[in-house]
C-alpha cells in the first residue's frame, strides 16, 4: 500500500517510516520545511509538502493514498495545548473525510495521559473526559468516521517515548536538573508514568494500520509504570546532582505532567495484535542510551 504519513521527519515518525518500507508499502511524507523535506528524500521518501493546518493539502495526500498514518502533532507553543489540540481536531476531520466509504485505514496517534489518576488503564477504556477532554475529543472524531465507512483505530502513547534522539519530556526534566543543580520528583515520587521505545512503537502503528478493525484502540506500552523518584534518581545519578522532593512549579508547565499517575498496560493489545516490546525500557535507556551526551 501507500502509505500518507503525517509527522514522517519526527522523532516518532522517522522510526515509522523505515518499518513501513520493511513491510513493503511505499511512503507519502508530510513536509513542512525544506530541511524536512531534504530527509524524507534521503530516507526514500516521497514529499508531500504542507502543514497540519493546510486542510486542503491534507484531504489530497490522505486521497492520493490506500491508508494512512497520523502522528504529527503540534508543538509549536507548549503553552497552548488546547490551541494544539484543535489542530490536531481540524487535521483529523480532513484526514478522515478523504476517506469516507472507502474501507482504508487511518491510524491517529492519541495520549495515555488522561485516564482516571492512581489505577492502571486498559486497552479498551474510554478516557475520565473531566482530565483528558481536549484529546479525548479528537479521539472521539476518528472514532466517528468508523460508521463513514474508514477503518479508523488510535494509538495511544505514554508521556515519554524514548530512545535516541528523543526531545520530549525526559530530555526536558535532564535540562532542569542541569539547570537547577538538583534532580526533582513530586510529593513522594511514587507516582508512575509508563513509556515506550521509539521503534516498539512504530512497529505497533503498521500493526495497527494493516490489522486494526474499525473503532480499535491500541496501547504502545513497554513500561506499565515507572515510579517518578526512579526516573530523578538515574538523573541525579548520571548528573552527579541530589535527588530531591520539590514542588511542581519547579518543572514549569512539565510540572503538571510529572506529577501524574497514569500506569497502564498494553497486554490486550499484545494478545489481540501479536506486539510485544522488545527495545530496552526506559530506565536502561538513560542508563546506557545517548541521553546524557552533549554536543
Amino acid at each position: 500500500m501507500r502509505i500518507f504519513l503525517t509527522g514522517a521527519s519526527g522523532f516518532i515518525g522517522s522510526a515509522i517510516v523505515p518499518e513501513l518500507v520493511r513491510a513493503g508499502h511505499r511512503v507519502l511524507g508530510l513536509a513542512r520545511s525544506d530541511a524536512s523535506a531534504e530527509r524524507l528524500v534521503a530516507a526514500g521518501v516521497d514529499v508531500h509538502r504542507g502543514s497540519l493546518t493546510d486542510l486542503d493539502g491534507l484531504r489530497r495526500g490522505a486521497a492520493a493514498c490506500d491508508g494512512v498514518i497520523h502522528c504529527a502533532f503540534s508543538h509549536d507553543d507548549f503553552n497552548d495545548y488546547a490551541g494544539n489540540c484543535e489542530k490536531d481536531r481540524g487535521a483529523i476531520e480532513a484526514l478522515g473525510s478523504a476517506l469516507v466509504g472507502s474501507d482504508r485505514p487511518l491510524v491517529i496517534a492519541s495520549g495515555l495521559a488522561r485516564f482516571t489518576r492512581g489505577h492502571v488503564a486498559t486497552d479498551d477504556e474510554t478516557p475520565d473526559t473531566s482530565t483528558g477532554g481536549l484529546r479525548t475529543a479528537s479521539e472521539r472524531l476518528a472514532f466517528s468516521f468508523a460508521s463513514r465507512g474508514v477503518r479508523v483505530s488510535s494509538l495511544r502513547l505514554p508521556p515519554s517515548v524514548h530512545g535516541d534522539g528523543d526531545h520530549g519530556f525526559v530530555p526536558m526534566l535532564i535540562e532542569i536538573a542541569r539547570k537547577t543543580g538538583r534532580s526533582g520528583y513530586v510529593g513522594e515520587g511514587e507516582n508512575r508514568w509508563p513509556a515506550v521505545h521509539r521503534i516498539d512503537a512504530a512497529r505497533l502503528f503498521v500493526l495497527a494500520l494493516e490489522k486494526a478493525p474499525a473503532g480499535a484502540r491500541l496501547h504502545a506500552v513497554g513500561d506499565e509504570g515507572i515510579p517518578t523518584r526512579d526516573i530523578a534518581d538515574v538523573i541525579g545519578r548520571k548528573l552527579g546532582l541530589p535527588v530531591e522532593s520539590v514542588p511542581a512549579p519547579h518543572f514549569g508547565w512539565l510540572g503538571a505532567f510529572f506529577a501524574l499517575d497514569t500506569p497502564a498496560s498494553s497486554a490486550l493489545t499484545q494478545e489481540r495484535f501479536g506486539w510485544k516490546p522488545e527495545q530496552a525500557g526506559l530506565l536502561a535507556d538513560l542508563e546506557h542510551g545517548t541521553y546524557f551526551a552533549r554536543a
